[in-house]
């Protein structure tokens, strides 16, 4: 039998899946309705409900207009309908403009009328406080009572300029084009459609999304992230509301489509008092950076950087790295774009040998000899297009900006023509800044229509470049294979034993472990930490230190410790048990002696250390919108004071922590400086992911500390180290959850095939990338065939592009399963099956596919991998699932009608639909 079933991408083939196939796709019915309902449209001169039923009139729209209006017969020679009830036919969508009070009952009216989709133009509502958020409660109960998809309220409206749709009160629509548009202010809209007009930037969407009560960010990005009209997408954003719809749906359109955000309220206070320093290290906004850099989503900081990426992202590739390569025929200009370049980040890329060596040989005596590369006043369109081709061929250049002031007879448009056959040659981003107004027009004409943007100064110019390599850097931190820190994630007794110790400590309404409490997690979770130990007398404490070796530390240890008690302790270098006894009675005298009666439990004992190395911090707290975030930088006493710092949201692998690691200044300095040896950089990367791990399979610990982490050549250790707790009475529900969904251990189990072969069916990690490779490597073409329903070469179902598809999953939308072998003799994994369950954007469904190596066939792999996926889409809450199988698939067909699944007719390529519905438990 071959156990192979082939699940396909909706609407856009997917390289993880290979199949085309079309669905239709969610939101469709908003953005090229066939039938448009205004519900409040009246010929009253200077209503929105005048203007959108004159914007529907137009000829480019196709759609059916109807007015809806109890009061009319006729508005704006269409004919009015009283209610959407009596309406003639189905509506696709209908737009509200009617007063706040009205609407929830309108809402209803359309659920019940079977109205696919809707937008609330109509103000009044969370902006005006309870009463207006009360009316916002009644239309999401209505909403709940159907499928009706809803735009607003309090928003300007939808435009797809493609279909002539302008359902909004804007005075005319936009042009079409390839850029989909996407605000939460209508007037900052309808400023830019103005200026769209006057620049020509046409849109594939035009959207203001209001209050977001039903619509988001996620729906949106994934119809414009489907959309094949759509090339990048735009953003402006006053607050992100669903962060994890927003972050899921952002993650996996940037792997094919750009993503740019303008986020209002940077400025917005970001500290807030906590008992952790790393709750004082973090704030909203910082939190938002580390969401955006986790997503491959670039931000901008201003409204024409958000164009000038969506024009340069789509004519240019992404820079390989950070060097740029100046082109000029002024120095000063070149000055001022280096400025810019270095300030934003990146660096200008130092001439090769070679490339001096060949500059040399044509221009004049007196060039810079250098980068910026100035080729004097007097050049020429021939000696421009020389001097791009050695700078373009440069390998230490990542990009190249020319910049052209116009001087003595020099032709800017003849420069512009030399430059037009090296666009898109060499694979680095080419830029221009052609300088002088009317003077230059022409050039900049043939320098666009060619593919190479320009820009009217030099430092913008070079700024664009440097947020192209952001964006670049983020994306392959992303998607880059990490090698593997530990072995496979599943429940253990360790995770067992910390989550007993947070238990302890909240039963007895702590909110904050002890010291030895806390370096029992760090040790149980793997991270190093000095050798702690309780002690109840001063007989326990002389014997704690002379088990230890002197010196040693005494601290305070208490059981009954809120987070806003100092934990004290005598940070004296104890040598004997004399001192050690005398430390002890201190600590009781003191605490005894307190107001408010601290409940004495004793001291810890630990070595006192000689610091040799780097003092680190390490941390976490809790974000309201994001769930947990994990902080790295120098640590200390002063680290709020240096507040080197960097933010990642959890869970992390290793390429996502040498990437935390990155964005603080002391990674230089750990990487070896002036004569010292490094540390250990990948031992501190495998501590941030274990850490990482700690923190969300933990949801309890709201904040946490390991401060000071020492790292040196020779070790890394944790001296000291806190964790807060979320207090009793915080239930679950009431914790933010991760915005990346962790890893779901519940779905690792092992299993026994038949012949006695054992494996692990786990999901996939961007680990298995490695091993997925040899797994295709063992296929025969016939499993691939009836895999993909086509024969693909090896060398495409291997690439890095597709794999990281296939291994780099968003587990809120994607679990694949492998079944993980280790092969006695060697101890290596190998991959033997893989099953995936894909969920359908916009609805409560999901695809499923299968395939097993040739020589582990019919030993009950692929029925087992099934019924585990059926079992996943279960515990995911999923209505049904679906499949699609070949004809020739006999063996297939008849292992899934064992499990329950109907099967369709073959359409005209031979291929079934096969689906399982899970309504019925």
């Amino acid at each position: 039998m071959t156990e192979n079933l082939a699940g396909l991408a909706s609407g856009v083939q997917d390289p993880s899946h290979d199949v085309l196939h079309s669905e239709p796709r969610p939101l469709g019915a908003l953005f090229n309705p066939g039938s448009v309902a205004v519900i409040g449209a009246t010929e009253r001169e200077g209503s929105v409900g005048r203007a959108v039923v004159s914007n529907l009139r137009v000829p480019a729209f196709q759609g059916k207009v109807y007015p809806v209006n109890p009061q009319h017969r006729n508005i704006l020679g269409l004919v009015a309908y009283p209610s959407i009830r009596e309406v003639p036919e189905a509506v696709d969508l209908a737009v509200i403009a009617t007063p706040a009070a009205t609407v929830p009952a309108i809402v209803g009216e359309c659920v019940s009328a079977g109205v696919k989709s809707g937008i609330v133009i109509s103000a009044g509502f969370r902006e005006r406080g309870a009463e207006g958020q009360a009316l916002e409660t009644q239309i999401a109960q209505e909403l709940k009572r159907g499928h009706m998809r809803l735009i607003g309220p309090n928003c300007l409206g939808v435009m797809n300029p493609r279909f002539g749709l302008n359902a909004t009160f804007a005075q005319t629509i936009a042009r079409p084009g390839n850029v989909a548009f996407l605000s939460q202010s209508g007037a900052l809209q309808t400023a830019i459609l103005d200026w769209s007009l006057r620049e020509q930037v046409g849109f594939s969407g035009f959207v203001s999304t209001g209050s977001m009560l039903d619509i988001g960010w996620g729906d949106l990005i994934d119809y414009f992230g489907d959309d094949p009209g759509t090339q990048s997408i735009l953003i402006y954003m006053e607050s992100i509301g669903d962060a994890r719809a927003f972050l899921s749906a952002a993650r996996e359109v940037t792997l094919s489509k750009p993503i740019i955000v303008l986020k209002a309220g940077r400025s917005e206070a970001a500290s807030k008092a906590a008992a952790s320093h790393t709750g004082a290290l973090t704030g909203s906004d910082d939190v938002l950076e580390a969401a955006f850099r986790r997503a491959g989503v670039l931000r901008v900081n201003s409204i024409s950087d958000l164009f000038y990426m969506a024009e340069v992202l789509s004519k240019q590739p992404r820079p390989r790295g950070p060097k740029l390569t100046i082109l000029t025929n002024a120095g000063g200009p070149a000055v001022l774009a280096t400025d810019t370049l270095i300030a934003t980040g990146g660096e200008l890329a130092a001439l090769s040998a070679e490339s001096r060596d060949a500059l040399n040989r044509f221009l004049p005596a007196h060039w810079s000899h250098g980068n910026p590369i100035d080729i004097l006043g007097d050049a020429d369109a021939e000696r421009y297009q020389r001097a791009a081709e050695i700078a373009l061929a440069d390998p230490n250049s990542d990009g190249l900006l020319v910049i052209l002031a116009p001087q003595g007879m020099m032709n800017p448009a003849d420069v512009a023509e030399r430059l037009k056959p090296h666009a898109h040659v060499h694979g680095k981003p080419l830029l221009a800044s052609w300088m002088g107004g009317a003077s230059v027009a022409d050039g900049e004409v043939i320098l666009n229509t060619a593919g190479i943007p320009t820009f009217a100064y030099p430092d913008t110019a070079a700024r664009i470049f440097t947020l192209m390599w952001r964006y670049a850097y983020n994306l392959r931190g992303i998607y880059e294979t990490p090698v593997l820190a530990e072995g496979p994630q599943e429940e253990s007794e360790a995770r067992r034993k910390i989550r007993a110790i947070i238990e302890e400590a909240r039963s007895h309404e702590r909110t904050l472990l002890t010291e030895y409490e806390s370096k029992q997690i760090l040790k149980l979770c793997g991270i190093p930490a000095v050798e702690t130990r309780i002690a109840r007398s001063e007989e326990e404490a002389a014997a704690a230190a002379a088990a230890i070796g002197f010196p040693v530390v005494l601290k305070l240890h208490s059981e009954t410790i809120t987070h806003k008690t100092d934990v004290g302790g005598v940070k004296l270098n104890l040598v004997d048990a004399v001192a050690v006894r005398q430390a002890y009675r201190a600590i009781e005298s003191s605490v005894t002696q307190r107001a408010g009666g601290e409940s004495f439990q004793g001291v810890t004992v630990q070595p006192m250390l000689k610091m040799g190395g780097y003092e680190l911090i390490v941390g976490s707290t809790t974000d309201a919108q994001f769930g947990p975030v994990v902080v790295f930088g120098s640590g200390g006493e002063l680290v709020e004071v240096y507040s080197d710092r960097a933010l990642a949201l959890p869970p992390l692998n290793t390429t996502l922590a040498h990437r935390l690691l990155e964005q603080t200044r002391i990674f230089k300095a750990l990487s070896g400086v002036r004569g010292r040896k490094p540390v250990d950089i990948a031992a501190l990367e495998a501590l941030l992911v274990r850490f990482s791990r700690l923190i969300v399979d933990n949801p309890a610990i709201k904040e946490a500390d390991i401060n000071p982490l020492v790292a040196s050549a020779d070790r890394i250790i944790a001296l000291d180290a806190r964790f807060v707790l979320h207090d009793k009475s915080v239930v679950a529900s009431e914790i933010p959850k991760p915005a990346i969904r962790p890893y779901p251990v519940q779905y690792v189990s092992p299993w026994t095939m038949k012949g006695g072969t054992p494996v692990t069916l786990r999901p996939i990690v961007p680990e298995d990338e490695p091993l997925m490779v040899k797994f295709h490597e063992a296929l025969s073409e016939r499993s691939v065939f009836l895999r993909y329903f086509q024969v693909s070469k090896l060398s495409q179902r291997v690439a890095h592009d597709r794999l990281r598809r296939i291994c780099f999953l968003d587990y809120d939308r994607e679990i694949a399963i492998v079944a993980d072998h280790t092969v006695p003799d060697s101890g290596e994994h190998e991959i033997l099956a893989i099953g995936r369950l894909s969920k359908l954007h916009g609805k409560n469904a999901a695809e499923v596919a299968l395939l097993v190596r040739d020589e582990y066939q019919h030993r009950g792999l692929g029925i087992e991998l099934l019924r585990r996926l059926i079992q996943v889409a279960r515990d995911e809450h999923l209505d049904s699932i679906q499949a699609y199988m070949l004809s020739q698939n006999i063996e297939m067909r008849n292992l899934i009608e064992k499990l329950g699944f109907q099967v369709e007719p073959a359409d005209e390529d031979g291929v079934h639909l096969t689906s399982l519905s899970l309504n019925a438990r």
